[in-house]
This record gives C-alpha cells, structure tokens and sequence, in this order.
C-alpha cells in the first residue's frame, strides 16, 4: 500500500471535498478513514456527529461483510459517551462487547492503517434472553401489553382475524379478564366459542364465531411450540435499558437471541414490542445532545415480511415519533430493499457493506441500493461490490441535518472482544446482576384463565371487582409501582373497576414507570 498522505492539504481535491464533509466540531462517533482509489487516507476520518444518532440508520451488507462488528464499533463509542445501547444478538457472539479486545496482528495492522489508537477495553454490560431461553435476564411480556396489533404478526393472522383479535383484547379489558399468558387468551377465545359463551358475542361487532374459531386454533398451535415461555410475569420494564453504570458509562443490553433463531417472527415482533413500549412511556425531548438510547434492530428483515399495512403504518409512525423522545433505531439487514419506503427515508445514517451480484435479483438489489444514496464521486454500483471485510460506504447526517459526501470507508476494529464470552463467564454476569433476583423467577398470578376456570354460575359481568379506592388512602399503584409484577396487577386493577386499557399505536398497553 502507498504511503499514508500526512495531511488534510494533501489531499486529492475529491478526497478534500468530501473530508471536510466530516470535520465536526462537537462529540462524534469515529468510523474509519476515507478511501478513495483504492488508497487508505488515514488523515480523513469519517465520522458520526453524536446529537444525530436519534436521527436513525441503516447498516446493511452481504453476510460476512462485518456488520456485527460495525455494531460493536459504534455501540462501545456510545457507551463510552455515556449513551445506553440495545443489541439484539442473534448469533451468540455479541457478548464480548463486555471483555476487553485480543491484541492480534490483525488489530494492529487495522489501527495502524487508520491511525487509531486502538487499547483493549470492556464495557458496561446486561445479559438478557426471551422469556429466558438462553443464557440470560429472562424477558417476558404479559399478553394485555403486548396488544393485538404484535400478536396478529407473530400469530401470521389476516387483516380480518387480526380486527377480530383486537375485539377480543376488547371485550377482556372492558370484562376485567386479564391477560397475563397465553392460557389467559386461549380461556377468553375458548369461552367466546363456547356454548355458554357464543351470546357475549352478539355484544362484539364483527367478530364471528368462524374466525374467533381460527385464532383459538392459532394460538394452541402456537403454544404448542414452546412459544409460552415469552408471556407472562414478571414483566420486562424497558426502562432498564436506559440505564448507565456507575462510571458513567451507558449500558449495552445485550438479548441473547440465539436459542431462538429458528423463531424469528417471534423475536423480530419481540423487539418492536421493546421499542414501542419505550415510545409511549417516554416523554418528548425534542433535539438533544446525546440520544437517550440507541436500539440495533437486527435482522430487521424478518420484522417487514408478511407484515400487515395496520402493522406497517404503526411501525413506520413508531420509528418517525420516537426519534423526538431521543432514541435511535438502526436497522441491520443485508440490503435496503429490505425496508419499506417509508421508512427507509427516515434512516438518515447509512453504512453499507459490500453486496454480491452473482445473480439477477443481487443486480436488481445493488442497483436498488445505490439509487438510495445521494450522488457520489465514487461508482457505487463498482465499489459496493469490491469492498473488503470491514470496509463500508457512508452516509451521515452532518450536524446541520444535511447528508454528508458518500465516503467509501475502512473502519476501525472494535476494542472489545470481537467474539462471545466465556459460558461461565456470561452464567456468573447474569447471575450476579441486581436484576436477576427480580425477573429470573416467573410469576403465574390468578389471571383470566382461573377466573373463567372458576366462574361457576356466574358470567364475566357477575365476576367480583375489587372496591375503588377511597380518596384519602394511599394509591395501591404508588406503593407498588417499583415491581414489574405488580405493575401488571395494578394495571389490571384499573381494567377491572371499568376503565379499559389505554393502546398506543401498536395497541400496546401503556402503563406506569417506577
């Protein structure tokens, strides 16, 4: 390789034009140093102003191309700055964000070539699993608030019977049968559908006996796959993951999704129950400094196929009303095509690895993907498919908003350990975690499944409701409201004295931080 260049001045003129669309004054990210003819030019860095990571991104290549390990990149910056991060690992090898780095060759060379000063470093982590399968915090919803909208996705529902479901959700909230787990909505189906339950019926418009039938037979089916697990209590309080550590340091959450893989509708609609829980508790903040949270998407994919136009419309309305609450959303998948539209306009931050054009359809991508960047200096169409492993194109938001020069770019290695952890390291990381104690352990509280069970003579309207509050006591909530169980409890008190659940856009429930 040609001698590094030693300064800005030195520059070739397409090179300058395009550094100087990087020269930040205030906190960024460092992603690299330039590339431009096939020549590394050290002193071109290519960066990431901090204030714009809630403005949302892309990271997108081929498999084998480095993504993971973009993620890394960025989410130890982040940390670093004191930003919380969310990483959905979905190979297992995330974990070692919490170790320091090996120093290898490799390493060095990498540093050496993009002037970085590379030293190994650790950082700040928690261990999460869904519902608990996998080395981690289980995470785990109640029905009632992962809503009728998520559900219809990962019960593969139509338009028809995903309305059908949400009258459901409907009628159990206006009846005070909560819905902690999946037996809870199998009981209210199965009472709807029975003989002593077909009159409430005529009470739902539009929900018939047939379809009612069809989601009944979805969700045994469902169930029947070990997909239980992921409903019930203790409930995740996504305010966790905006925590930082007691340096300083903001907090990577790390959800182990590898045990899981084989399910991915289920955790792709898993991670979106996350963000949108975060959107409706947040409150806004307007333009920030730094982003209260940055959420990777990954396998973002999975999320958009065979997703109905309600689920869209929500998700693309959820990603561009929370960037005002100071969260970001990178979305990681192998091409833009993968994300609709609509959403993809919102992705102001793009890094895009290398792609393959073997075929038709991988021509038709590449040329999809380039018509989504601004005009370039580079041929794109050329470069994209000549990139090396840990080499992307970039596109930022400068600090004014605008969209910075397309820079063909060879990023840094991450400082952490590019790898998974040791197994006992990671058991004796979960295990030793202030949250452990307070999510490891589920909690099946009497719900709608032992109501309807226990019923007797008596219909849902019969059903006892606990006596409201006199005015001078303390609030039940209040003296609660620090426990994920009881923050459940107290939101089913509320159901159960008329009031029903207030949705969000997902129909998501909304409730109470602590």
């Amino acid at each position: 390789m040609p001698q590094a260049q030693s300064g800005p001045a030195a520059l070739p003129r397409e090179a300058l034009e395009i550094a100087s669309g990087y020269a930040f004054t205030g906190p960024a990210l460092d992603l690299g140093a330039l590339l431009w003819d096939g020549v590394c030019l050290p002193d071109a860095q290519v960066r990431i102003p901090l204030p714009m990571l809630n403005r949302h991104g892309l990271v997108a290549g081929a498999t084998g191309t480095g993504k993971t390990k973009t993620l890394q990149l960025i989410a130890e910056q982040l940390s670093a700055q004191g930003v919380p991060v969310f990483l959905a690992d979905i190979k297992g090898d995330v974990s070692g964000i919490s170790a320091p780095g090996a120093r290898n060759e490799k390493v060095q060379a990498r540093a050496a070539e993009v002037h970085q000063r590379w030293e190994p470093n650790g950082f700040p982590a928690e261990f999460y699993a869904l519902g608990g399968i996998g080395n981690g915090i289980p995470v785990r919803a109640t029905v009632t608030s992962f809503g009728p909208l998520l559900l219809s996705k990962v019960l593969q529902l139509n338009q028809t019977q995903e309305q059908s479901l949400g009258l459901i959700f409907h009628y159990a909230d206006r009846k005070g049968l909560e819905l902690v787990d999946l037996k809870d909505l199998r009981a209210v189906v199965a009472f709807l559908t029975s003989d002593e339950g077909k009159g409430e019926l005529k009470n739902i418009g539009g929900l018939s006996t047939a379809t009612a039938g069809v989601i009944l037979r979805s969700l045994t089916a469902f169930e029947a796959e070990g997909m239980a697990d992921f409903f019930g209590e203790p409930e995740f309080d996504t305010a966790e993951l905006l925590r930082t550590a007691d340096d300083g340091r903001g907090l990577v959450s790390v959800l182990e999704l590898a045990a899981v893989q084989d399910r991915p509708r289920l955790f792709s609609t898993f991670l979106m129950w996350l963000l949108a829980d975060l959107f409706h508790d947040l409150p806004e903040v307007g333009d920030v400094d730094r982003p209260k949270l940055v959420f990777f998407f990954d396998e973002a994919h999975l999320l958009f196929n065979g997703a109905s136009k309600a689920f869209l419309d929500s998700l693309t309305q959820t990603v561009r009303l929370i960037r005002s609450k100071g969260v970001g959303v990178f979305f990681v998948t192998q091409t833009a095509k993968d994300v609709p539209a609509d959403v993809l306009a919102q992705l102001g931050n793009r890094v895009q690895h290398a792609l393959r054009a073997f075929t038709p359809d991988d021509q038709k991508a590449l040329k999809a993907t380039v018509r989504t960047f601004p005009d370039s200096a580079y041929d794109l169409e050329e470069l994209l498919t000549g990139l090396g492993t840990g080499e992307a194109v970039v596109t930022v938001l400068s600090e004014k908003g605008a969209p910075t020069p397309v820079a063909a770019t060879r990023l840094r290695a991450p400082e952490s350990l590019m790898g998974p952890v040791d197994a006992d390291a990671l058991d004796s990381a979960v295990r030793s975690s202030s949250l452990y104690g307070r999510y490891a352990q589920a909690v099946d509280r009497e719900s709608a499944y032992e109501k309807l069970g226990s019923r007797g003579a008596k219909g849902p309207d019969e059903m006892k409701a606990p006596p409201p509050a006199r005015a001078d006591d303390p609030s039940v909530v209040e003296q609660v409201v620090g426990s994920g169980v009881f923050k459940s409890l107290a939101r089913s008190l509320g159901t159960q004295i008329g009031r029903e659940i207030t949705r969000s856009l997902f129909g998501t429930a909304r409730r109470r931080r602590r």
